[in-house]
């Protein structure tokens, strides 16, 4: 293999893998880091809660996840979830956040899996529950 193909495989296998290191551990700092982003960058659209209903939220189509109640498309893991943040969501209004350091993103991604609840099922009290009444 020549040197300037060579150059090319390694180009492409460099752009086609994941960019960051591997996710950190949740800690109540990196947890605390992700409410102050959340609010700042994710709040309008996604609600205090998490519901989906903030207050920029209610304009736009699709509507902004819930994060309590609704799947997430592109996966619920933790990697997935930062890949979410990372790139966006293709045809939605969820764009890409880029421009937040890594860590940040990270700090954003166990947030957003705290507002999903125990075990990523939600707040409990705002689930319906089923069976007896």
């Amino acid at each position: 293999m020549n040197m300037k193909k060579m150059g090319m495989t390694v180009l492409a296998v460099t752009l086609g893998s994941s960019a960051w290191a591997a996710a950190p551990k949740s800690t109540p700092a990196l947890l605390e880091k992700g409410k102050t982003s959340f609010t700042r960058n994710c709040l309008a659209c996604h609600g205090e809660t998490g519901d989906g209903n903030g207050p920029t939220g209610k304009y736009l189509l699709p509507k902004p996840r819930n994060f309590k109640t609704e799947p997430f498309k592109q996966g619920e893991k933790p990697e997935e979830i930062f890949n979410t943040i990372t790139k966006g969501v293709p045809n939605s209004p969820m764009v890409a956040f880029t421009s937040l350091p890594e860590e940040e993103r990270w700090a954003l991604t166990y947030y957003v899996l705290e507002l999903k609840g125990p075990k990523g099922k939600g707040n409990q009290k705002d689930t319906p529950k089923k069976g007896k009444k």
